[in-house]
């Protein structure tokens, strides 16, 4: 004779199925227990591999309902061979495919050079075309006082500056403290340029050699590294090896970050 076991476990006190998601590589997603928060960079059989934006790693077993995506509670499964479509912008951001580009807001982010301003295209380029956000590049911040004055920033204009080795005493420091509008805000990370905001291990090198006083810096660096003396090709060889914010030094991405926040804020 046949047994029949009933499920005798009331309603309301059954988990509810929740949703499998692959665990596609760049996938951001919160690990309920710790609380980490990392993009996927690696699903083995049974794990899953994470890494922060500060370039942390840790490695998490794919239990049912164990992690978080975008809020919501999800079960992480191994990813199928077939290469998933990108599901993250360079900067970690959700993707958007197919959006078309705000038209730009009178607000503006300014930068200090160049390369600042290919840099910041290069990782977060997708969303500022989406936030309309236009950046462009000063040729340094002797002038910023009177650029910002001739800006006339206002709430509904507001205006971000990212300054390099905007660190206490150095001259950067003083001029940025003459700006003093609500509606601007300045913002740095410490490097002397923004080369060294591009991770060492990103460009294989073991870091950024010490340049001494005197020397033009980035002359300096292309000689200690026995690269051609050639700032021009040596920045298209850094900026090439930039594919994602995982290539950047936190201090750049959190000055970033906090720009495009001031920019677009209501």
């Amino acid at each position: 004779m046949r047994s029949y076991n009933p499920d005798l476990t009331p309603p309301w006190k059954k988990s509810a199925p929740v949703p499998e998601v692959p665990a596609d590589r760049d996938l951001v997603v919160e690990e309920v227990t710790t609380g980490f928060c990392g993009a996927v960079i690696g699903c083995e059989a049974g794990t899953v591999t994470l890494e922060d934006r500060f370039g942390k790693h840790r490695v998490f077993p794919l239990d049912p309902r164990g992690f978080l995506l975008e809020g919501r509670v999800v079960t992480l499964v191994r990813p199928s061979a077939a290469p998933a479509r990108p599901t993250r912008t360079a900067s970690g951001s959700i993707a958007v495919p197919g959006a078309r580009a705000r038209v730009a807001r009178a607000g503006r982010i300014y930068v200090e050079g160049r390369h600042d301003a290919e840099l910041v295209e290069r990782v977060w380029g997708d969303d500022l075309r989406i936030e309309g956000v236009v950046v462009e590049y000063l040729e340094g911040v002797d002038d910023l006082p009177a650029i910002v004055a001739e800006f006339a920033p206002a709430p509904d204009a507001r205006l971000g500056v990212l300054v390099d080795h905007l660190v206490p005493g150095s001259k950067e420091s003083r001029i940025a403290a003459r700006v003093t509008s609500p509606d601007v805000l300045v913002v740095g990370h410490p490097y002397i340029d923004v080369w060294e905001a591009v991770k060492p291990s990103s460009l294989g090198i073991p870091a950024w050699p010490t340049v001494p006083r005197g020397q033009d810096w980035k002359t300096g660096v292309c000689r200690a590294l026995g690269w051609p003396e050639n700032t021009g090709a040596a920045w298209q060889h850094i900026l090439s090896r930039v594919t994602s914010y995982r290539d950047l030094e936190p201090e750049l991405l959190g000055a970033v970050e906090r720009l495009i926040d001031h920019v677009t804020a209501p």
